[in-house]
């Protein structure tokens, strides 16, 4: 996979192939085939590996820290240092495959990122660190921010800290010292 994406980001989708591929793998061209039908499909696994990595990576944070408010700048940090990482793939994705490629498992994981998003809004309300609002409605919003400001950061090489990030996010959900405690 590490030179499947080497060979993708120097060369592109469209002129890479598995030849190429293969040979900076080390193996030979019919090893690779014995993993993947064709060039499509290694592309896809190469995307669902990203997203399986920052799906785990999120659900292990979730599962650890105990602050609502802690919680959710972990994961959106994670979002941003993933996209700002794997830019380059990014762009070459956009660029050559568009937005609809491998767009069911896309949707599939935002929507389970959304789900940890809305749990992580509801424990903070009912812990009373964020005030009172429709956890589903919030997470679509941070969520729709989050890619919205991905996809940013890759195209205009935006430097976007995530600090920055979580003071946007945070200041629509934490309660100020005026609205009290629940």
């Amino acid at each position: 996979m590490r030179a499947a994406m080497d060979v993708f980001l120097r060369k592109g989708y469209a002129k890479a192939s598995i030849r190429e591929i293969a040979r900076s793998a080390g193996l030979s061209v019919g090893a690779v085939y014995l993993y993947f039908r064709n060039k499509e499909e290694l592309y896809k696994n190469l995307i669902l590996e990203k997203m399986r990595d920052l799906e785990s990576r999120t659900a292990r944070l979730f599962e650890t820290i105990g602050s609502a408010p802690e919680a959710l700048s972990g994961i959106l940090g994670m979002h941003l240092e993933h996209a700002i990482k794997h830019r380059e793939f990014i762009l070459l994705h956009i660029r050559e495959h568009g937005f609809t490629f491998g767009a069911q498992e896309k949707r599939k994981f935002f929507e389970h990122q959304k789900e940890m998003v809305e749990n992580i809004i509801r424990r903070g309300i009912l812990s009373g660190e964020f005030r009172k609002c429709n956890p589903g409605d919030m997470a679509t919003m941070i969520m729709g921010s989050l890619r919205g400001i991905i996809l940013t950061v890759a195209l205009d090489d935006t430097r976007i800290s995530a600090k920055m990030l979580n003071d946007y996010v945070l200041s629509g959900l934490l309660k100020t010292s005026k609205e009290g405690s629940l």
